[in-house]
């Protein structure tokens, strides 16, 4: 009996199950925002969908994820650390989806068993001393990643390590590293083996995963896409942002991994849909006043702009496809329109006469009835009798009454 088996029984035999600051449960579906490649689960109030599959997706650093199978048949949750089977010896990793979801994400990252040995299992959920050995271990990422990047260089290898990433249980060590051509640590695993005394895996990355698992804020203001959904990356290409008409910048097309912008790809196919209906930009607008260049062109709304000169903005004029198109079918026949804007069409009769009756009445017409009018004598104001001799105040009796009380008394 290995040491993974006698764990095993020992943990259903005394159930543990510790809640750190690490596994404490966000709200229903999610996690706390402390990974990469967030996954909401919107089906984690069916519990039917819960328990349709026994597969779990468990994520490690950055942005690596597992799929593993639970046959012990534990109460997992979104946010429990567990450990999970690993060759050599056992990892740590944090449950990030469980139920019917995690098939569809197999799906969508192209799983297969045969390419990772067949389905691992999960042990456990992960108890102190897992805990003390993952955290000691990742304790010594920082100081092994600039230990191997010397030993890369002094063994003159055009390679860049990126990152380092150690087994939970610390008897494993992967590095990341880049490169644009084909390399030969043949010799730099032997190195760092006896160096670290740990198994050593290399991985090799391109740019854009490098950018995703360090992470940051692109120029729209998000999380780099890479590092917030994006799992498989597709070439992206100078011609994508041509048909979006976007001028050809490197500064502004470069992404913070130095390739072109991965979001350069994501309305593409709705631009080469919505310029199918547009005429072509190289036929020349034919009018009796002038012939007319394509200057720019508002691809959704179909408004486009010519120009009198064909290398500078002069006299543009702004007009829809379906005139571009009237136009044409007017110069194959031979006929060139008088301008090239489309005639005002003629105003209806009701509209006609509200502005003759608009346009008849006068402005001063009011003024001029008022004029005629005899003006009216204002009446004399009532002056106030004046209270300076008096000994009235405010709050007095009524001076009337003030002074029948004076006569009486004389």
């Amino acid at each position: 009996m290995d040491k993974e088996q006698f764990e095993d029984k020992l943990s259903d035999i005394v159930p543990l199950k510790t809640v750190t600051d690490r596994n404490t449960k966000g709200c229903k579906g999610c996690t706390r925002h402390t990974h990469k490649l967030h996954v909401y689960d919107w089906l984690c109030d069916f519990s039917a969908f819960q328990q349709a599959t026994k597969m779990v997706e468990v994520q490690f650093k950055n942005t690596r994820k597992g799929y593993y199978i639970n046959s012990n048949n534990l109460e997992l949750k979104a946010g429990d650390l567990v450990a999970v089977e690993s060759l050599p010896g056992h990892d740590i990793g944090t449950v990030t989806l469980t139920g019917k979801l995690v098939e569809l994400q197999m799906k969508k990252n192209n799983f297969r068993e045969d390419a990772n040995g067949g389905l691992r299992r999960i042990y456990r959920i992960a108890r102190p001393a897992d805990l003390e050995k993952y955290e000691q271990a990742k304790a010594r990422e920082q100081s092994t990643m600039i230990r191997s990047r010397q030993i890369a260089e002094e063994l003159g290898l055009q390679m860049k390590i990126g990152d380092v990433e150690y087994q939970g249980d610390g008897n494993k060590a992967i590095f990341y590293y880049i490169a644009d051509e084909r390399v030969d640590f043949r010799q730099l695993i032997k190195v760092l083996a006896a160096e670290f005394r740990v198994k050593i895996e290399m991985k090799q990355i391109g740019a854009r995963q490098e950018a995703g698992r360090i992470g940051g804020i692109g120029p729209c203001g998000h999380e780099l896409c890479c590092s917030r959904w994006m799992s498989s990356f597709v070439s992206v290409s100078t011609s994508a942002a041509r048909i979006q008409d976007i001028s050809i910048n490197p500064q502004k097309l470069a992404g913070q991994c130095g390739k072109l912008k991965c979001c350069l790809n994501y309305e593409v196919d709705a631009y080469v849909e919505a310029q199918r209906s547009l005429p072509s930009r190289e036929i020349v607008l034919e009018t009796k006043d002038s012939s007319y260049y394509h200057f720019k062109t508002d691809v959704f709304s179909g408004m486009m702009t010519y120009s009198t000169d064909k290398f500078n903005g002069s006299n543009l004029e702004v007009i829809h496809k379906d005139r571009v198109f009237e136009i044409i079918a007017l110069n194959k026949r031979g006929k060139k329109p008088l301008k090239l804007a489309p005639e005002k069409e003629p105003e209806t009769e009701k509209e006609t006469s509200y502005l003759n009756d608009v346009l008849d009445q006068s402005i001063t017409r009011f003024d001029n009835n008022r004029q005629n009018q005899p003006r009216k004598k204002r009446k004399p104001r009532k002056r106030r009798p004046d209270n300076s001799s008096g000994n009235h105040r405010p709050g007095n009796r009524n001076p009337r009454n003030d002074s029948s009380s004076d006569t009486h008394n004389a």
